[in-house]
């Protein structure tokens, strides 16, 4: 697998214009462009490159957006911008809860647009030196951004990362809904509906507990929030 170019942003988006615009202002801020205009070769182009950044849009032809965030989801937590003419909340919710960083409605300012790019890349926390965390079957590796059940990786977003990374380094600390929506959006850009850190504690709980309905590890405090177990 080819290394991550660190300031390499592909974008997926079948209007060309729009692809050469966005392109067009981030290679003025220094920012390296490459462009597929459907989602097999976006999704071709994703695992070739190994892109700092994915700028994605929806309504793709041959595989659309959707596919294209949930097959790279399966395989890398690259950080990944919507960009659509789709505005409705269940959409924003949808890709949000889907891994996505930030969501960006058409038409769009491409300075904002490229504000936003800065700022999820930013998001990246440093994890040199961080321990490693374990719990009975779950392992937590810091460094290579890496969750184990058993031994075998658990594929994450970049938002679940985010939420079992702070309940696992804080176990028995009860977190708030909004502790944990701090966590995952750190900037306070987006604009987060509040049952998306429902959503994606339901997610996370379906890929480490036994029982997602009765869950042992990432607990609910009820009219509070969540904790890992103690």
């Amino acid at each position: 697998m080819a290394p991550t170019t660190s300031k390499t942003i592909l974008i997926i988006e079948d209007d060309r214009k729009t692809a050469s615009l966005v392109a067009l202002y981030l290679e003025k801020e220094g920012f390296r462009t490459l462009q597929a205009h459907d989602g097999v070769h976006g999704l071709a182009l994703a695992r070739a490159e190994q892109p700092a950044m994915v700028i994605l849009d929806l309504m793709l032809p041959k595989l659309d957006g959707w596919e294209v965030c949930r097959q790279l989801r399966s395989q890398s937590d690259v950080p990944l911008l919507m960009l659509t003419a789709r505005g409705e909340e269940a959409d924003r919710v949808s890709g949000l809860t889907m891994g996505a960083d930030d969501y960006v409605v058409k038409p769009f300012s491409p300075r904002e647009l490229v504000a936003r790019v800065r700022a999820i890349l930013r998001r990246r926390p440093a994890t040199a030196d961080q321990p490693v965390l374990s719990c009975r079957e779950l392992t937590l590796d810091p460094e290579k951004r890496r969750l184990l059940k058993n031994r075998v990786p658990v594929p994450l977003t970049p938002h679940e990362y985010a939420l079992v990374s702070a309940l696992m380094a804080a176990p028995g600390k009860t977190f708030t809904r909004d502790e944990l929506k701090a966590r995952i959006y750190p900037d306070g850009d987006v604009a987060v509906i509040d049952r998306v850190v429902d959503v994606h504690i339901g997610k996370l709980r379906q890929k480490i507990e036994q029982d997602p309905a009765n869950p042992e590890y990432v607990l609910t405090v009820r009219g509070i929030g969540y904790r890992f177990v103690d």
